[in-house]
């Protein structure tokens, strides 16, 4: 057993060939140099934030722009859903112009009376509802467009190409032509301008032989030749 040696103090194991006096600017240089690399750590964590930012601006704009691909593709499905129900409704429409023309053709005849007129008026009602219009009037112009010349006429009172019979009836949906009005059109009378001009030449020229006699009577009257005798 060891007894301790009062008022013996442990001092630091200093190297050979030096003093105590050298520890303390070697301790003095480790807490100088801790600041540096706190500034090295720190300018690691700006890059990585940097990179982190970089990141997630990329990831931002792969959203918006997925979102906007989505938005184009809901409208184009929605605008296909549109044309492709369009045509469904016109083709079945087309189906059933025969029948509408039958019907026509019974009220024109006074034949449309009865259960057969209220069956009639139902199927007209909802093919309204379902967007379908007649069209074709006697006296509108003709339209290529919309109207299909079956018969063809000359007539002195028109002075335009004119619708003045309907066949039958043209049908739309919308702005879509389903069938064009079938007419009959009349022109104007290829003569008819030109008659009345042509008549007055006639008249001119008739003038000035009426106007010569009349100055050969007046000479003679004048001379007293004629009369006198």
């Amino acid at each position: 057993m060891t007894e301790e040696t009062p008022g013996f103090e442990e001092k630091p194991d200093v190297p050979s060939g030096a003093t105590p006096d050298d520890a303390e600017p070697k301790a003095a240089s480790e807490e100088g140099a801790a600041p540096a690399g706190d500034a090295s750590e720190n300018a690691g964590l700006v890059a990585q934030l940097d990179q982190v930012r970089t990141a997630l601006n990329e990831r931002t704009a792969d959203l918006q722009r997925l979102q906007a691909e989505y938005q184009n593709y809901r409208r184009r499905v929605e605008r296909d859903r549109v044309a492709v129900k369009e045509v469904a409704v016109a083709n079945l429409l087309s189906e059933l112009l025969p029948v509408l023309d039958d019907i026509g053709r019974a009220r024109e005849h006074g034949e449309l009376v009865g259960g057969f007129k209220s069956v009639a008026e139902s199927l007209e009602t909802v093919i309204a509802k379902m967007g379908l219009q007649q069209f074709g009037k006697e006296g509108e112009p003709f339209d290529p467009t919309i109207h299909e010349a079956l018969m063809h006429s000359y007539a002195p009172d028109v002075t335009e190409t004119t619708c003045v019979a309907i066949l039958q009836p043209g049908y739309r949906i919308g702005e879509r032509t389903i069938r064009p009005a079938r007419v009959a059109v009349a022109e104007p009378q290829p003569g008819a301008q030109t008659a009345k001009p042509a008549e007055e030449n006639t008249e001119a020229q008739a003038d000035p032989a009426e106007n010569a006699g009349n100055a050969t009577d007046a000479g003679n009257k004048e001379s007293g030749g004629p009369d006198e005798g």
